[in-house]
């Protein structure tokens, strides 16, 4: 793709994000999410390939109606309370409607469908972009709009995406594909949570950008995207594959890495708002995703693959350290001994 092209998307992907999250007018923040739909749909066709182009016309048409039913929430909220402002949506019908659009944007299931075969279709970068920057507008939009928000439609919502994010992760193995179940399940831990607390809704949702950051773009320098490709990394870069391992199981929410800090706080957060059988359905059903995450955990630092495969085996190169990656890995593996500071600065 051509640099000025590059340059100019994601200028007005940063200008879309920024719209959404300072606005206070629904007309704004609609706006914001519009620029940012559209200057994502080249960077996700640049291959031309025809999946590429599948997946850029998926998402379209799924982010135009979502983008619809938000202005539609807004505008009846309007009609019957006269505020456009954001933090003043208080008519139920509204509510609810607004609900299922970011539900919609997001991937949430039953909502869901769309995201696997997009984030399939797409590049690793432009994966990542999808997985993270693409979901921040949308999150900030239910946190400005927590107090109002039905929080049992957002509970089932929730339990029902950790059940199918781990559920449906299980036999898949394209490696984008069992990121966009981890992430359909760490949306679940988000949405169940920001009713009761929205700034530890947002600490999930950073933390876990993170961490899909430091393993999108491993896998990225790795030119991983299969299993197969993985089993067969070792031999190429041994450190790289031993810190994804780590990142890997930090995602997966174990102690004592950084993904279990956010796992800790919601289920202490339910249990203190009387909410034990969802913080106990909660927390089985995150084991689901952690058994994929233990596969891919295990076919990153596999020496010998179990089976014949079509790959060579790759020489091992001595590549200069990619200073992004090993900062976000350090972040993502070593952050809960400091889980303090980050909780006073919240």
């Amino acid at each position: 793709m051509n640099p000025q092209a590059k340059l100019i998307f994601t200028t007005s992907l940063l200008l879309g994000t920024t719209i959404t999250i300072s606005s206070n007018h629904w007309i704004l923040a609609w706006t914001g999410l519009e620029i940012n739909t559209l200057a994502i749909l080249p960077l996700i066709s640049k291959s031309h390939h025809p999946r590429a182009v599948e997946a850029a016309t998926k998402y379209f048409l799924v982010q135009a109606a979502a983008s619809a039913l938000v202005l539609f929430s807004s505008m009846t909220n309007a009609w019957h309370t006269g505020q456009w402002d954001i933090t003043q949506l208080t008519h139920p019908t509204s509510c609810l409607i607004l609900t299922s659009a970011i539900a919609i944007k997001l991937g949430l299931v039953p909502f869901h469908f769309w995201f696997p075969e997009v984030l399939q279709g797409s590049p690793l970068t432009t994966g990542l972009l999808l997985s993270t920057a693409m979901k921040f507008p949308p999150i900030t939009l239910l946190f400005m709009t927590s107090q109002s928000l039905n929080s049992t439609l957002l509970t089932t919502m929730a339990i029902m995406s950790t059940a199918l994010g781990g559920w449906m992760g299980l036999n898949q193995t394209q490696t984008r594909k069992i990121l966009a179940f981890s992430s359909i399940s760490h949306l679940g831990w988000m949405a169940i949570i920001i009713t009761y607390s929205p700034k530890l809704a947002l600490l999930n949702f950073y933390l876990y950008t993170l961490m899909t950051a430091a393993v999108f773009l491993t896998m990225n320098s790795m030119k991983v995207l299969k299993l197969s490709t993985l089993m067969t990394s070792w031999t190429k870069s041994p450190a790289l594959s031993m810190t994804l391992l780590l990142t890997l199981l930090s995602l997966a929410g174990l102690p004592p890495l950084t993904g279990f800090l956010p796992k800790w706080l919601i289920i202490q957060e339910l249990t203190k708002q009387e909410m034990p059988l969802m913080a106990t359905m909660i927390s089985l059903l995150s084991l689901l995703s952690l058994f994929f995450y233990l596969r891919l955990a295990y076919c990153s630092t596999i020496t010998l693959p179990p089976h014949t495969t079509n790959h060579m085996k790759r020489w091992h190169v001595h590549k200069p350290v990619n200073t992004q990656i090993a900062i976000l890995t350090t972040l993502s593996i070593m952050l809960l001994p400091i889980s303090p500071i980050i909780l006073t600065i919240m």
